[in-house]
Parts: structure tokens; sequence; C-alpha cells
């Protein structure tokens, strides 16, 4: 696994949570790409900076769903948000890639015992959340991508 700026082991893929009735997966195929953004929280931010182009993304719908609806990929690495007067308040552009065939809730996730130390479940308000290959493989596979 490669080592990413801050010296740690590089996430296979990254895991972004958005509501739904804000945006969602289909308002992503819909429109086929969009700008990430909104994000304020530092560590959200930080691991923004750490998306590379080409990075496979799970899309995580929030609110009552609370599960994973769909694949894409970074299509830019991270840029200074263009609607911000902050520079520490980046952005990337997405395109949408695959719909989940299932529906991966977070109780399920909960079940996965190698997910028991992930950022996703130990920091459930984070919104933009690095996954390691096993956790990856793991979530892919239930949801069918």
């Amino acid at each position: 696994m490669a080592k990413a700026e801050d010296g740690k082991a590089s996430p296979r893929g990254w895991l972004l949570k958005t509501e739904p009735d804000s945006y969602s997966f289909k308002d992503l195929e819909r429109e086929g790409k969009t700008v990430w953004d909104g994000v304020t929280n530092n560590l959200a931010l930080r691991n923004i900076r750490n998306i590379k182009k080409g990075d496979q993304l799970l899309i995580y719908h929030t609110g009552n769903e609370k599960a994973v609806a769909g694949l894409a990929e970074a299509v830019s690495p991270a840029y200074p948000d263009p609607k911000a007067n902050d520079p520490k308040l980046v952005v990337f552009d997405i395109k949408p890639k695959k719909r989940a065939a299932n529906a991966v809730t977070l109780a399920d996730i909960k079940q996965i015992h190698e997910m028991a130390g992930s950022d996703l479940v130990r920091l459930p308000r984070l919104s933009v959340v690095p996954l390691t290959e096993k956790e990856w493989q793991r979530i892919t596979k239930l949801a069918g991508l």
C-alpha cells in the first residue's frame, strides 16, 4: 500500500456522505459530474486534500437511508473552493460510475468485524472517510459493485 503525505498507508478508496434530500447519487447520475463542496470539517478537508484524480469513491446517503448508494470517481484533485473566500476550503470534481445493486446500510457495516476501527464507525459525523483495502473490498462486495 502506498504512503500518503502524512506517512500513513494510503486508503484503497473513499466514502463520501451526502444527505439525499440535498444531493443524491441519482442527482449525480443525472448531472454526469459535480463539484463535491460544502465540506468544512478540518479532518474531512484533510481527507479531501489526499484524494487524487482517479480515486474510487463510495457515495453514502445519510439521513433516513444510511446506506451506500453508488460508486463514483474523482475526476480532479482537490482545489480551492471558488465560491469561498477561505483558502482552507477545498473541493474536487466527481463523476458517477455505477449504482449499488444492494444498499449496504450502516447497520450492515457495523456487523463487519474489520470495520470496528474504521473512521466510518468511530467518527459517524465525518463526511469524507478513507477506507482500507479490506474495508473497501467488503463494502463493495456487499453492494454488488
